[in-house]
């Protein structure tokens, strides 16, 4: 194992989160490096971080914890009565209506329970980096599975047609909103959308690292390119290989159009701060999201088996399903991962909200350290609370 430092603090209390911590970046390859924060009712308890050139404030690539930003803008349209979410999506985009997706309503996207899961022949590079072009080539696409029978993970699609009806009912994208109504208020460092003067902040992911024998068993065992997850995740363009998923972010154009899906950037601090913000306030201020709107978007929809994450993938709208997927957590948490391997969630029943991020990809889409992190925040929280 690498000696990596660990620096930044601990309220009282949480001793036991920045040992845990220290014993995950130990076992990574010392090139590395991560960052964790967490929030409880608002008061920040953990702000930790290791690893070459990585500071509290180093920002990289969220992947999919994107989608808990843009979800937190589907959550206050739904609570402002702006966003019907049972309408169909066509109601309000026309073209959507092609190829038997007339029934599709926005719930049915949200919960990855619309068929549509990606575009045939894949999306070049360029396409990745804007949710305008994602959105008109999924307008005449046929479904992948018959809508609402089962679940599978839109994993780059999901948010550019979310945000195609968003701008069509309000005249902004969902980058815009995020901006001015979450994100400058509360100060985040979470973007949908890097300007180009803090670009210097950002640390590319690196690609993952792993034994020839954990390559050998992941390269029997993965999907083909047109299979339902290899649609997913775009391997049915010619050429595009798991590592360039990885690397979405990297591409200066995803990172400045803050592609809704999973080109947002950030840190752990920002994610925790956005999740804190949404279910507790900051700084003595009101929470983003009032009791009832949580309620409602916390609510499970989808558990079992998604066709293209497998078992451990339960959703609720526009969220995961965090009480599922961590059970020490309460029923209505909600957050959501990337594939690189950060995570960021707020559990109203605790009051806690967290958020990581790791340099190095986790091995084939699945860095385990954050229920290992999460538990042990958990424990130290409830402790805390139960004083």
């Amino acid at each position: 194992m690498s000696k990596i430092e660990v620096h930044g603090a601990v309220a009282d209390g949480f001793e036991s989160v920045r040992a845990e911590f220290a014993a995950v970046v130990a076992e990574e390859d010392g090139e590395s490096g991560a960052q964790l924060a967490a929030f409880v009712r608002g008061r920040q308890v953990v702000d930790l971080w290791a690893g070459p050139e990585i500071t509290g404030d180093t920002l990289t690539g969220l992947h999919s914890s994107t989608k808990g930003a843009s979800a937190l803008v589907v959550a206050l349209l739904i609570q402002e009565g702006v966003l019907d979410i049972d309408r169909p999506v066509a109601d309000f985009w026309p073209a959507f209506a092609a190829a038997g997706k007339a029934g599709i309503t926005v719930r049915d996207v949200l919960v990855h329970r619309s068929g549509l899961i990606g575009a045939d022949g894949g999306f070049s590079r360029a396409e990745f980096a804007d949710d305008r072009v994602i959105a008109a080539r999924v307008a005449g696409q046929r479904p992948y599975f018959a809508p609402r029978t089962v679940h599978g993970y839109g994993g780059f699609v999901t948010y550019a047609i979310v945000g195609e009806v968003i701008h069509r009912i309000t005249g902004s994208t969902i980058q815009e909103i995020f901006e001015e109504r979450i994100r400058a208020p509360y100060n985040l460092d979470v973007y949908l959308g890097l300007p180009e003067e803090l670009d210097h902040r950002y640390l590319e992911i690196l690609p993952w690292r792993a034994t020839p024998e954990m390559e050998a068993a992941f390269a029997a065992n993965s999907p083909n390119p047109h299979s339902i997850p290899g649609i997913s995740y775009n391997l049915n363009y010619r050429g595009f290989t798991p590592a360039d998923v990885m690397a979405v972010p990297n591409n200066p154009a995803v990172r400045r159009l803050g592609q809704a899906s999973g080109g947002g950037v950030g840190s752990a601090n920002g994610l925790a701060t956005m999740y804190a913000a949404a279910i507790s306030g900051i700084d003595g201020g009101e929470p983003l999201l009032k009791l009832d709107t949580i309620v409602e978007v916390a609510m499970i929809h989808s558990g079992g088996k998604d066709l293209v994450r497998g078992e451990d993938a339960p959703y609720c709208v526009g969220f995961e399903a965090k009480g599922l997927m961590y059970p020490f957590l309460g029923v209505h948490a909600f957050g959501h991962t990337g594939s690189a391997g950060s995570d960021g969630f707020a559990d109203p029943h605790s009051g806690l909200t967290y958020g990581y991020t790791r340099r190095r990809a986790a091995f084939a889409f699945h860095a385990p350290e954050n229920k290992r992190l999460a538990a042990v925040l958990h424990r130290a929280a409830t402790e805390i609370n139960a004083h």
